[in-house]
């Protein structure tokens, strides 16, 4: 009985090695069939689950017009795109379409991230509903989820960052929209971003949950608008303790002279904590912000650093400034 119980055992390790080598750290998709896959989604679901290593995803040009999600079981993925402009996921889901009840505004993601540790480069992920209410892009629930030269497309709420304990980091972004279209809960840091509003609303509505010392960071981005638009606020809050921050940014004259404006019919300017320090452009009147948000000193300033911001990082993972592409 002990000598079949040890050769079972062994045939059961033959069998795990076996399944092991056939794991694919890095695979690739492409719409021609040249690749391991034709669509994104297929090429996550056959990624391993927990692996212990860095799984990437590299994604050929072309349009790929699919509602992808990257589960919980899918942490440390890598998609990395051929270029920006021309490798596009894409799709049009909008809160009427999924007429899911009130919340239907969560189900319109084109690409939802749940999984920590994501990290996406050379992507354009865009939501092409049009200006028809409330249609989600990126909507991100991961930690330690990163974003780089990627383009982030839409109209009404274009980028949900959720997760009340959740990181991101957006570096050379572009992201544009309307109404509220950077939205959510998550501490993110967006580094070196254009931030594009294409008509007249409020750029954020944050959601910063209390007692957290971070919400948005804006840091070195440039506040652009399309031809036309003239009134955009900074932010209003979604909800009570929303923080928002910009630093060293470029604000264009869009921007009206009170920055920033109170959710209607609430007190959440009360607790809201809306600051700048070192802008400039046509859009930086510091003198002519509304009372209740803050103009910071550079001792104050001198806290917004990344590792400060996205603290505490773990090592290998969630890298600022560089590329996370590796294990």
């Amino acid at each position: 009985m002990n000598q079949f119980k040890l050769i079972a055992a062994f045939f059961l390790f033959l069998i795990s090695l076996a399944m092991r080598a056939q794991d694919k750290f890095e695979l690739v998709v492409a719409p021609d069939g040249s690749g391991d896959f034709t669509s994104i989604q297929a090429a996550i679901d056959a990624c391993k689950a927990f692996p212990d290593q860095r799984v990437t995803v590299y994604v050929r040009n072309g349009v790929y017009h699919e509602k992808v999600r990257v589960p919980d079981c899918n942490s440390r993925l890598s998609l990395i795109g051929e270029s920006a402009e021309k490798t596009i996921l894409s799709y049009d889901d909008f809160f009427d379409k999924i007429n899911r009840g009130r919340n239907s505004t969560f189900y319109t993601y084109t690409l939802l991230v749940e999984a920590d540790d994501f990290y996406a480069e050379n992507l354009t992920i865009e939501n092409t509903a049009g200006p028809v209410g409330q249609a989600v892009a990126l909507h991100v629930e991961g930690d330690r989820c990163t974003f780089r030269n990627c383009r982030i497309l839409g109209h009404q709420d274009t980028l949900y960052t959720a997760g009340q304990n959740s990181r991101q980091y957006f570096a050379d972004c572009y992201i544009e929209g309307t109404t509220d279209f950077i939205f959510g809960a998550a501490t993110v840091l967006f580094e070196r971003c254009t931030i594009n509003s294409k008509s007249d609303s409020y750029v954020t509505a944050a959601s910063t949950p209390k007692g957290k010392p971070f919400g948005y960071v804006f840091l070195n981005c440039k506040l652009t608008a399309a031809p036309g638009v003239a009134k955009c606020y900074l932010g209003r809050p979604w909800r009570d303790f929303a923080r928002v921050v910009y630093i060293n940014c470029e604000l264009g004259a869009h921007i009206l002279p009170e920055g920033w404006v109170n959710w209607a019919k609430t007190s959440r300017d009360q607790t809201a904590y809306y600051a700048e320090f070192g802008n400039k452009g046509p859009g930086a009147n510091p003198t002519k912000r509304v009372a209740w948000s803050h103009q910071l000193t550079p001792e104050e300033a001198a806290k917004y650093t990344p590792p400060h911001i996205l603290a505490p990082v773990l090592p290998g993972e969630f890298k600022v400034g560089d590329s996370c592409t590796g294990n």
